[in-house]
């Protein structure tokens, strides 16, 4: 559901421009580097692309889906290498903390999430797993230093968490 369409208007307006003017003359030279320069990932952050799913009590825009749905046709206007960078915070890697999350975690990782500080992902890393993740037998077992993982031919422990984080 929209709830204001004037705001979302000018959202778009403001997404459609960044895309011609700024993301589609970079095509060719993402293509040739495979890599996003970091002055169009700082717009990108700057125009909050990375938070529009996030609450805004957490500094996202908080989109509705529909809202969101249009701000991706907006920037799917030029490859899809842009849009891949972002996606994840507002989909899997971060909706799995909005739904799921503990409240310190939320207060750790959404803010961070939705200004792009912080780059969620999803990964299968099985041998056997495709794109099944119910699949997966990994899981993970917290011991008084680290927590490790229980993955099939797991050579090492994931590294300890920093101490500030949840």
């Amino acid at each position: 559901m929209i709830r204001d369409r004037e705001t979302i208007s000018l959202l778009l307006d403001t997404i459609s421009r960044f895309v011609t003017e700024r993301l589609v003359p970079m095509e060719a030279h993402v293509a040739e580097t495979d890599q996003i320069p970091d002055d169009v990932v700082a717009d990108m952050k700057e125009l909050g692309l990375f938070g529009m799913s996030i609450p805004e009590a957490y500094g996202g825009m908080g989109l509705t889906m529909e809202e969101e749905v249009m701000a991706g046709f907006a920037v799917s206007q030029t490859s899809p290498a842009f849009r891949s960078l972002f996606a994840t915070n507002n989909g899997i890697g971060g909706q799995g903390i909005v739904i799921d999350g503990t409240p310190a975690q939320k207060d750790f990782y959404l803010p961070k999430i939705a200004t792009g500080e912080i780059i969620g992902s999803f990964a299968l890393t099985e041998p056997d797993s495709g794109s099944d993740a119910g699949s997966l037998r990994t899981s993970a077992v917290k011991t008084a230093t680290f927590t490790c993982s229980t993955a099939p031919n797991a050579t090492s422990p994931t590294p300890p968490k920093p101490a500030s984080s949840p």
